[in-house]
């Protein structure tokens, strides 16, 4: 028998935690060349806005070196924000265990970002990063924690490559806390979501994991708590629209 601690949620289904990550990699393999897309599709483009929230939170140096991490950002969408809002000096490390969405990003950043030294792609574990300890200025995790099997293990990495004065950012979706906004998001998140994920993609099953996932995340209160437990400090969040999405924050201090 499979000891409660030796366990942890896939959606609603519990499984071994050995076998959470494959199973997740298997989620994001099935969806990576159309992943922007259905974001696009799933939040009518509120993702976009959330993500503006996030870089006008960080706010990249722009007169002296920044050397920032953005992990589970396999496609690209907050490194390229992260290099367009900072200076020259500013480099990104983008980080994710996925190595058909880790593909996606770097065609996406030959486009953009033509042989830019200044972002590179890392196939990596957000709870064993193998980077370097007290390197990093920033670390940012957008809609991507709730993925991790072991959460405290990513935040307690997240504190040691930060610099001291370093600051970690997590976008992740919350709990809705408007009445009747939350009926409206419930029904739309299980009766249109997985159908739309399906005609998008040809899957339904990766945006039925996506919808349960949410609702197992811890609320935002109980995060935080997390967030300081890992060491950092000033822990605060700030509910967006309505409590889809939450900016978590805390400071290496």
């Amino acid at each position: 028998m499979t000891a409660a601690s030796d366990t942890t949620h896939f959606g609603f289904e519990t499984v071994p935690l050995v076998e959470k990550q494959a199973k997740v990699d298997d989620v994001f393999h099935k969806v990576a060349s159309r992943y922007d897309l259905m974001n696009d599709l799933m939040s009518a483009g509120l993702h976009r806005l959330w993500k503006d929230a996030l870089i006008t939170t960080l706010k990249p140096a722009k007169d002296r070196p920044f050397h920032h991490l953005d992990v589970a950002g396999g496609t690209g969408d907050v490194a390229f924000q992260v290099l367009d809002a900072g200076g020259p000096q500013t480099d990104v490390t983008v980080l994710d265990i996925n190595a058909q969405m880790l593909s996606v990003g770097r065609d996406r950043a030959q486009k953009r970002f033509p042989d830019d030294d200044r972002i590179r792609f890392v196939q990596g574990n957000a709870e064993a990063l193998g980077l370097p300890d007290n390197h990093f200025d920033a670390y940012t995790i957008a809609f991507g924690i709730r993925n991790v099997p072991r959460i405290d293990k990513a935040l307690s990495e997240a504190f040691r490559v930060l610099k001291r004065g370093g600051r970690f950012l997590c976008l992740e979706f919350s709990h809705v806390d408007v009445p009747l906004l939350d009926k409206v998001y419930e029904a739309y998140s299980f009766t249109v979501i997985p159908p739309m994920g399906r005609m998008v993609t040809g899957e339904a099953e990766p945006y039925q994991y996506l919808v349960e996932s949410i609702r197992k995340f811890p609320k935002p209160q109980s995060f935080a708590g997390m967030i300081e437990d890992a060491g950092f400090r000033r822990a605060k969040f700030t509910p967006m629209t309505g409590g889809v999405v939450a900016l978590h924050s805390g400071w290496k201090l």
